[in-house]
């Protein structure tokens, strides 16, 4: 009998030490500040970068005019030596991620890169003045638009709405 008593302290002390672990887990999680809000998207200036690629690109680059200011941009990149890429996205106002593609690159690979996996809809719509080609089934939907030596692709989280509202402000100035 005198084993089994030792083996019923052992088990009742490892169950004070987890009780006390996990209470001083949640008065650590109470008292220890921390933030479970979205993080604040940095707004990016693209003028330079715009400025370069329109100098730089075989092609003529768009970029939104006339976007509300509730459209934040959040990211901007041109690779030059990678089929004269232009890239600028943004984030929406209602929290959602729209980006303007530009390449020269073979058309169907350059498109499923930009929309991650979309496949053409079979469905076009004018807008802004271009012929876009709906994508769907991807990562992103997307708006296509195939010209000038380049494809451009409008393309995101957001809905139809949001692509056909970015790909009406885009100008080549």
């Amino acid at each position: 009998m005198a084993g089994s008593n030792g083996r019923q302290k052992t088990v009742r002390d490892m169950v004070l030490s987890m009780g006390l672990i996990g209470i001083m887990a949640g008065v650590i999680y109470l008292f220890i500040p921390h933030d479970d809000s979205e993080p604040d998207l940095q707004r990016v200036d693209y003028r330079v970068e715009l400025l370069t690629a329109r100098r730089a690109a075989a092609y003529p680059v768009v970029a939104p005019e006339g976007l509300p200011k509730t459209w934040k941009p959040t990211s901007v990149r041109f690779q030059g030596d990678e089929f004269d890429t232009w890239h600028l996205g943004f984030h929406t106002p209602d929290g959602e991620y729209v980006q303007i593609e530009q390449s020269t690159q073979k058309p169907s690979t350059f498109i499923d890169e930009a929309t991650q996996g979309s496949e053409a809809a079979n469905k076009k719509q004018e807008t802004g003045g271009r012929t876009w080609t709906r994508y769907t089934g991807g990562r992103y939907d997307a708006l296509v638009h195939e010209a000038d030596g380049a494809t451009t692709v409008v393309a995101g989280t957001g809905s139809f709405e949001l692509l056909t509202e970015m790909a009406q402000a885009l100008k080549t100035k």
